[in-house]
């Protein structure tokens, strides 16, 4: 039976599935990095609340119209569902100009659905929408430790520029930027 596997822009009707893929996969990505009450906290009702009126807001106005949310589907069955998504739009630290570089803010597949092509999907589709729009590099954060995203990106050729970063999330997680140029 074939399948039919898409990346296409994100609908209003996709915030809950969107949501339900962001909080299992952060368990899977940040699982050994952060406390258990911390992963907790992020998986309950209150946050999953906050993170539907977030990406509510986003879809329906983004904070420029350089600003884009994309979902992977996979049908099966004749079932279309959301399996991954990313967000992604000029980039916001100080150092880089949002003119001409760009940032994936979260790019997250369905644990049960890694290794199946969706988060590549992904990847290309931010980054052909990028080139479009007229960006030449590409940006995105990552824990420094070990682990399934930072591999991801740097088997896609993505590498650090240097860039560090401390956020606390109950204890220290250090992030470091990873790049990719994109355009000419």
């Amino acid at each position: 039976m074939s399948r039919a596997q898409f990346v296409r822009p994100a609908r209003t009707a996709d915030v809950d599935a969107v949501v339900a893929v962001q909080v299992d996969s952060w368990r899977a990505v940040y699982g050994t990095l952060l406390p258990d009450d911390v992963l907790a906290e992020m998986a309950g009702e209150e946050a999953r609340g906050t993170f539907r009126e977030q990406w509510t807001a986003a879809l329906a106005s983004p904070p420029t119209s350089r600003h884009r949310l994309v979902v992977a589907t996979d049908e099966e069955s004749g079932v279309r569902s959301v399996v991954g998504f990313a967000a992604f739009g000029p980039a916001g630290d100080p150092d880089l100009w949002p003119g001409k570089d760009a940032e994936v803010f979260a790019l997250h597949v369905a644990p049960e659905r890694t290794r199946q092509g969706h988060g590549s999907r992904l990847l290309n589709a931010c980054v052909e929408q990028l080139v479009e729009s007229g960006f030449g590099t590409v940006y995105v954060w990552v824990p420094e430790s070990g682990n399934a995203l930072r591999a991801f990106f740097e088997s896609s050729g993505w590498r650090p520029d240097g860039a560090r970063r401390e956020i606390d999330l109950g204890r220290p997680l250090t992030m470091v930027r990873l790049h990719a140029a994109i355009g000419a």
